[in-house]
């Protein structure tokens, strides 16, 4: 399972500015199971959302979002709702919000930031990665992750060996940010590039103390687990 947490919503309202028509799409699997997602967390945010001024154009629980074949089968009952969203909020692990961004034509939004579990990853049958910083912004890059898909796992733009798209670490290998700039550029959204993420913090790649406490990591850490036993059992 991949271990996510809610951004806070401050940060998701600001990352919709210009935003007005949102739909919202989460994953049934990993963020249930560490309380990120569910039907519950799909309420408040278009509570919030709505609060804010945003119209809600519709909202979608699919199991598994980091399957584009599940997702590309699921998001064709939602289309009238999409094709008049302005973007997509994705309830996921930064694998479903790339693979989101590779089904729609509209800018992608991640609703969690996810983090390291230790080398342990979820299952998923395609290229998308997730390397767990702690702090998603793949709403500034297009649903591409500058950290996978680059080589060098660099934050600011194109570093200069990269020659007619490719990487200068594996001339096979498409540059990461050159991806980026097509995609943005599709998109509309080539100002992206100027707003230069801060420094990250690389403690948030360890897993928050909130999450070692769960019922997963009590299963190896002999912790007290969240998960009651039924009345009457031993």
């Amino acid at each position: 399972m991949i271990v996510s947490e809610p951004k806070p919503t401050e940060e998701l309202v600001d990352s919709l500015s210009g935003v007005d028509r949102v739909f919202i799409l989460a994953c049934g699997g990993c963020p249930v199971g560490c309380k990120s997602g569910g039907e519950e967390r799909i309420a408040e945010l278009a509570d919030a959302l709505s609060k804010a001024g945003k119209e809600i154009m519709g909202r979608a629980q699919i199991d598994f979002l980091c399957n584009k074949a599940l997702v590309g089968s699921q998001l064709w009952y939602y289309l009238p709702q999409l094709r008049r969203s302005q973007g997509v909020l994705v309830v996921s692990c930064g694998i479903g919000v790339q693979a989101v961004a590779k089904m729609v034509d509209l800018p992608v939004f991640p609703a969690n930031d996810t983090f390291s579990s230790g080398g342990m990853q979820g299952l998923w049958p395609s290229e998308e990665r997730c390397a767990g910083c702690g702090d998603c912004i793949l709403d500034l890059t297009g649903g591409i992750c500058p950290i996978t898909m680059c080589s060098k796992g660099l934050l600011n733009g194109t570093c200069g060996g990269q020659h007619d798209g490719r990487c200068e670490v594996d001339p096979e290998r498409d540059c990461g940010w050159y991806l980026i700039y097509q995609r943005l550029k599709e998109l509309g959204k080539l100002d992206n590039l100027k707003k230069i993420p801060p420094l990250r913090d690389f403690r948030k790649r360890e897993v928050p103390g909130s999450q070692r406490r769960t019922t997963r990591w009590a299963l190896e850490k002999g912790e007290i687990y969240e998960a009651s036993r039924p009345t009457g059992t031993e």
